[in-house]
């Protein structure tokens, strides 16, 4: 049997101010805007780079999130889905494109040799940056 990854589902505040810092900040573009969906209640959208893609949801009513899910290492001790991890071979230069941009850095330490750097998307959402050295 065979998997493929497909994507990750991530809930937000704001669709449109999501869809414009993934395009920003991580060259997401929007493949699918299915609209409100009813059964959800939600308003639903793909953002696509390269082969992956993320499942943005936007609710009328969006739970907060909680303050322990903003650190990396106290949400690690919080069971459940973490976060999104992406692969980059220049760290200096995307923390650079970062920090121009006014993204959260949030955390950035060295293990094992790899250079790792966490971030919070604009609704405080963490995602991961690995160089492997």
């Amino acid at each position: 049997m065979n998997l493929k990854v497909l994507h990750a589902g991530i809930s937000v505040y704001n669709m449109d101010e999501s869809l414009a810092w993934y395009e920003k900040n991580l060259g997401f573009k929007l493949v699918s805007d299915d609209g409100f969906v009813p059964p959800l209640k939600a308003r639903v959208c793909f953002i696509q780079n390269g082969d992956f893609q993320i499942e943005l949801f936007e609710y009328e009513n969006p739970k907060k999130l909680p303050p322990d899910r903003l650190t990396p290492n106290s949400d690690l001790q919080t069971v459940g889905t973490k976060h999104i991890a992406f692969a980059t071979d220049d760290m200096a230069a995307l923390k650079a494109k970062f920090t121009e941009n006014g993204v959260d850095i949030a955390h950035e330490v060295t293990m094992q040799g790899n250079r790792v750097m966490f971030i919070r998307d604009c609704n405080g959402v963490l995602i991961e940056f690995i160089q492997n050295n």
